[in-house]
């Protein structure tokens, strides 16, 4: 819906009217913005969304992969309340700390696999995956190995949006007019199976990935090499799910050639896909760091951690004759209410077993959108547990996308919306991450909902002459 002078409240109508105005919005698309402006939203329930009309939607993407506890949990605000009142706020540099700061690094540290146990703090993913380049970089410095700095990241790869973690992203699309720090970047190709050789098997894909990155290697240099970047499951790319064991070989060949492995768990950790973090329990691998961010906090306020290995740190952590310090920091690291916040978020996700519930409820939620896949636009359903694709074909046997044009995606989002479900389109793709508190009625809503707006959206596509 729009949001006009005649349809919502004086104080809603300054709101949106100051949005319009005054913010500048994530991937803003101003080729509507300017009109449009925004949905104004007032208030949330476990996984419910309401509209300043108190209109009620379903949470399909938990606020944007990260509401994991679900909205308005009484215990979690009574908490942030509590710790704003003792100590909201003072800075960790040099040789200062809170109880919530220390106490949240050492749960990491437990939570993490091997022997990741130090913590850097930030406030989001694109800083902390920041971090975790500069650290790599530090370290490399340190060893008097200079010239690691090279990157391998992945096509369709999202790991953020400042300056750096935007370059490694590898979504080109969202690259123009930015003119990012590239150059040592190498963007290696997504392991992404349903968009594979008609003639390759799903083993014979993973091998030429294997082999693709190898003769990378050896082309640009492993001495030249600082790390390789990935997501377990890439999540703004689409939801794409690497074949089995091309997670264990990549990473494999980043110990053949000294190259450090970065795990970036902003999404795939707290829950989402059953385990607190992701990287060793679901896909048996051991990066040198891990990244979070969203579900550490679930997004009750802003939070991100980068954790590194004892052996990167007992590096880093020596001093240089010309300069003791470690040059790096922010002044929210370590902020005591957003770490206080990050602490009890993992407390009430253990003790309710929300990764026990997601792990029983997650393969009812794919079987039961995995029916859609009798639809005739849709290609693939996807993903693992409560991180779910599906991606939309004109031609199911040639997997031919519809036109860019078209926005299949984008249509069904707002089909479904009117019908009170939220779900993010990308492209010829619509996302599924919805608060973790999701049980089966929400889910079995969720799919009545998509198969009609499916439906409606393959209607109005006939009538336009498109199918």
């Amino acid at each position: 819906m729009i949001f006009t002078k005649n349809n919502i409240s004086s104080d809603l109508e300054r709101a949106w009217q100051n949005d319009k105005d005054h913010v500048i919005h994530p991937y803003a698309n101003y080729e509507r913005f300017h009109e449009d402006g925004s949905v104004v939203y007032t208030k949330g329930d476990r996984h419910f969304i309401y509209d300043d009309k108190d209109r009620k939607y379903l949470d399909g993407i938990a606020g944007l992969w990260c509401v994991n506890i679900g909205h308005g949990n009484v215990e979690m605000a009574a908490h942030i309340g509590e710790q704003a009142k003792n100590l909201a706020y003072f800075n960790t540099f040099e040789d200062a700390t809170s109880p919530s700061a220390a106490n949240l690094a050492a749960k990491l540290a437990s939570l993490c696999p091997g022997s990741l146990n130090h913590v850097f703090f930030g406030t989001g993913g694109s800083m902390a995956n920041d971090s975790a380049i500069k650290i790599v970089h530090y370290y490399f410095n340190m060893l008097g190995m200079p010239k690691k700095k090279k990157i391998l990241s992945r096509n369709l790869g999202y790991h953020g949006s400042t300056y750096l973690a935007h370059a490694l992203t590898g979504i080109s699309s969202t690259h123009i007019g930015f003119d990012l720090p590239k150059d040592m970047i190498t963007y290696l190709s997504a392991p992404y199976p349903y968009r594979r050789p008609d003639e390759m098997t799903i083993q014979e894909f993973c091998d030429s990935l294997i082999e693709e990155m190898e003769h990378k290697i050896l082309e640009l240099g492993p001495e030249t090499i600082a790390c390789f970047i990935a997501e377990p499951i890439m999540g703004a790319g689409g939801v794409i799910v690497p074949p089995d064991g091309y997670l264990i070989k990549a990473y494999e060949l980043c110990k053949k050639y000294n190259i450090l492995v970065i795990a970036d768990e902003v999404v795939t950790a707290f829950g989402r896909l059953g385990h607190l973090v992701a990287s060793k329990e679901k896909f048996d691998v051991q990066p040198d760091i891990i990244v979070l961010a969203k579900g550490l906090s679930s997004g009750y306020i802003p939070l991100g951690a980068t954790v590194i290995s004892e052996t990167i740190h007992k590096v880093i952590s020596r001093p240089k004759p010309e300069n003791p310090y470690f040059s790096h920091g922010f002044t929210y690291s370590g902020h005591a209410l957003a770490c206080a916040t990050g602490l009890k978020n993992i407390e009430i996700m253990e003790r309710e077993d929300f990764c026990g519930h997601v792990r029983t409820v997650g393969p009812y939620f794919k079987k039961q959108l995995k029916t859609l896949e009798d639809l005739p636009v849709v290609g693939e359903v996807r993903g693992s547990h409560f991180m779910l694709a599906l991606e939309y074909v004109k031609d199911k046997r040639t997997k031919e996308s519809f036109p860019a044009e078209i926005n299949i995606g984008k249509r069904i989002y707002h089909s479904a919306k009117k019908r009170g479900l939220i779900i993010r389109p990308i492209g010829p793709i619509n996302v599924l991450s919805p608060p973790l508190t999701y049980d089966k009625d929400a889910i079995d809503e969720t799919v009545d909902i998509m198969k009609k707006s499916i439906l409606e959206t393959m209607n109005d596509l006939s009538k336009e002459g498109h199918l």
